[in-house]
């Protein structure tokens, strides 16, 4: 068939709109992998770093990061009126959310081992897919209700109440995943209705804030020297830049793509906790990581295959 022929086929892709969709696509899933390498790499560094300094300036140095790169987005998209933005309350809730997601499992991380903590956070995908009927009025059939089942059976087996898990790091952990889950409700709710950069300044300021408030009611802490303060900040870029990242390959990729990735992370946790902090999952908690993977495998797989409404 002639190069004209398909362009006139209905549906047809020329070819060098298909080279540029794989390229795209080829791209977006490189950047993607990329931010869950730098959000891994970044838990780890903040696990290293709540050893020695209080969470709360792990946050706040973080949150100085992301906001600076919030405000350069702000900038670009040349609209500073975000106090005029549609569905404010719903923006202050879902970063409010955020912030209370990172309060909770930066001061975990404290007494949490890495994998296990990391396990537990990712019942988040479970946790949305059970509150979705209420929330988002969508159905979850028996197969999706099976999974959610199996990804909790496989935190209880990470937790083991009566277990060597200190049990306020893991309730820390669980208020987190929870409310990352209504996190993601929420921006489904914004998806489309409001700028992603409004988006991403109104989660860094809310977030800035919030998570120093934990501040005022602890004893004064001492501020890193200027060396360590500025190797908390350059933590926190690399943070703020693996958000940046997700966006670019949201941009390129759909949802339904990427979502199954998201794994990576947490295999890249339960290495780095194995050879970095010398704490390696034992085989309960191996096999409580292994389905909670399974079930959100599952889970984005049914998504997938989901017909469009």
């Amino acid at each position: 068939m002639s190069r004209g022929a398909a362009a006139r086929r209905p549906g047809a892709v020329a070819p060098a709109a298909a080279a540029d969709t794989g390229q795209q696509r080829a791209i977006g899933i490189a950047l993607f992998l990329g931010a869950l390498l730098a959000f891994a790499c970044y838990d780890a560094f903040a696990k290293a770093m709540v050893a020695h300094y209080a969470p709360t300036v792990v946050n706040a140095s973080r949150y100085v990061a992301v906001t600076a790169m919030a405000l350069v987005l702000l900038a670009r998209h040349r609209d500073w009126r975000i106090w005029r933005q549609p569905h404010q309350r719903l923006l202050l809730a879902r970063s409010t959310l955020l912030a209370v997601v990172a309060t909770c499992f930066m001061t975990a991380l404290v007494t949490m081992p890495l994998a296990e903590a990391t396990a537990i956070y990712f019942t988040a995908p479970l946790i949305m897919v059970a509150l979705s009927p209420w929330l988002l009025g969508e159905r979850v059939n028996g197969t999706q209700w099976a999974a959610v089942l199996a990804g909790f059976a496989g935190m209880l087996l990470i937790v083991r109440p009566g277990g060597t898990l200190p049990l306020a790091g893991t309730l820390l952990m669980a208020v987190s995943a929870i409310c990352y889950a209504l996190f993601q409700v929420l921006t489904r709710r914004l998806s489309g209705k409001v700028a992603a950069p409004v988006q991403f300044f109104y989660m860094a300021l809310v977030c800035l804030l919030l998570t120093n408030l934990p501040a005022l009611l602890a004893p004064a802490q001492p501020l890193p020297a200027w060396p360590q303060l500025l190797a908390l900040v350059a933590g926190g870029a690399v943070s703020g830049a693996a958000q940046l990242m997700l966006l670019a390959a949201f941009r390129r990729v759909g949802l339904a793509t990427l979502a199954p990735l998201n794994y990576v992370q947490l295999l890249l946790a339960v290495l780095i906790s194995t050879f970095w902090f010398q704490r390696p999952p034992d085989a309960m908690a191996l096999a409580g990581i292994a389905l909670i993977i399974a079930a959100g495998l599952w889970l984005a797989r049914q998504s997938r295959a989901a017909p469009a409404r």
